[in-house]
């Protein structure tokens, strides 16, 4: 028999009832350092006070009233992201996948409203994870995402992570947008070097293409700027975000040039739920906790510890983990050992990761992360790496 909860998850034996800061309580009284993050969503961490605070306040006035109405907060959360991004507007979403969902629609439209509707094709690498509606998945293209899921959606060409050949010759003028992330994260947290974000972008502006940033998991802080495409000193014409702006409470949105959201009039798209007064509520005061430049710095610093312990732990267990990757708190392990048994490893000695491809465990910890609860991690991961070793001695 089928159980009442759609079986599409295989899950840790876990059951958490509460959390504070970096760590979660199971049912059962067990404590965790949460490296996870809820898959880097809780970026101020489990039951940060001031987004408690936010929440109930709106809590306690208005829900709901859909985007029929303005919607003071959402206004507000518009105005501060335009302020500290390359955007001119925004709309928002409940999820990255709703989001990679507008992305795609708004190119299309863009060369529709010039002239030129054919102009659909949008470049994607292998590797890349955009959400798994049916736009986001034949955006990716790997055959774990799509098989049986056919007929998959057209427009969507897709070629090898780093192969610049491949990319020059089919980054033509008939391209309507290349679409990538900055640091893939299912994809085993691999970063764009920056001089590739900086000639992708001179590609861009060769043919007239739009370039879309899907920034849903690097972005909000988490690899020490606000955003991970200003390291490279350019800007999207499009950018996906979700996860860390929400802080635990489900938001996204896209970020747009004038330029590339000139073809979304009124009625060209929409949101029951999008950009509703509590999701708005909690991203403001995200934004204004992540977006200074002091906070910015303490990522960074922190980035730089945690990164100094992990290659520590490379060093002493080489037959466990091959090398670290990554930029600011976005970090990967890359494992010689099978990345599922460290991450299981990690269950029994008290610690949280999150695997992905290339045989990588993701750290992704909220990045008010204490020094303190760094030092920690570096313990509990190199005890689990002396227990899978004593366990396949």
């Amino acid at each position: 028999m089928i159980a009442s909860v759609l079986p599409t998850y295989s899950r840790a034996p876990l059951t958490f009832t509460s959390g504070a800061g970096s760590w979660l309580t199971e049912a059962d009284g067990r404590r965790f350092l949460d490296l996870g993050a809820g898959i880097a969503v809780n970026a101020l961490g489990h039951a940060n006070p001031s987004l408690v605070e936010a929440l109930t306040t709106q809590a306690q006035s208005l829900w709901h009233v859909s985007n029929l109405y303005h919607i003071p907060a959402q206004q507000k959360l518009a105005d501060l992201l335009v302020e500290h991004t390359f955007a001119d507007t925004v709309f928002f979403t409940n999820s990255g996948t709703e989001a990679c969902e507008l992305a795609v629609k708004m190119a299309r439209k863009y060369w529709y409203d010039k002239g030129q509707p054919e102009r659909t094709e949008i470049i994607t690498f292998t590797g890349s994870f955009h959400g798994r509606s049916s736009a986001g998945i034949s955006a990716a293209g790997s055959e774990k995402m799509t098989k049986g899921f056919g007929p998959l959606l057209p427009g969507f060409t897709h070629l090898e992570f780093g192969d610049h050949d491949a990319l020059n010759a089919t980054a033509t003028d008939k391209i309507a947008a290349i679409m990538v992330e900055p640091v893939q994260g299912e994809g085993g947290i691999r970063p764009l070097p920056d001089a590739c974000l900086k000639g992708l972008r001179d590609l861009c502006d060769q043919h007239g293409i739009l370039m879309i940033l899907d920034e849903v998991q690097c972005g909000m802080g988490r690899t020490g700027k606000l955003f991970a495409h200003e390291w490279a000193g350019i800007t999207p014409d499009i950018m996906m975000v979700a996860k860390g702006i929400g802080g635990g409470f489900p938001l996204g949105a896209v970020l747009a040039t004038e330029n590339a959201a000139s073809g979304m009039t009124a009625g060209t798209h929409g949101s029951t739920y999008g950009g509703n007064p509590l999701a708005c509520a909690v991203g403001v005061r995200v934004m204004e906790i992540i977006a200074t430049p002091a906070f910015l710095a303490e990522v960074n610093r922190k980035a730089g510890l945690m990164r100094q312990k992990l290659e520590g732990l490379v060093a002493a267990h080489p037959d466990v983990f091959e090398k670290v990757r990554g930029s600011g708190l976005m970090l990967g392990l890359k494992c010689r050992a099978t990345n599922t048994d460290v991450v299981k490893a990690g269950y029994d000695q008290g610690v949280l990761t999150v695997p992905a491809a290339d045989n990588v465990i993701r750290l992704l910890p909220p990045l008010t992360i204490t020094d303190e609860e760094i030092g920690l991690a570096a313990v509990r991961l190199d005890a689990a790496a002396v227990q899978m070793q004593r366990e396949h001695a």
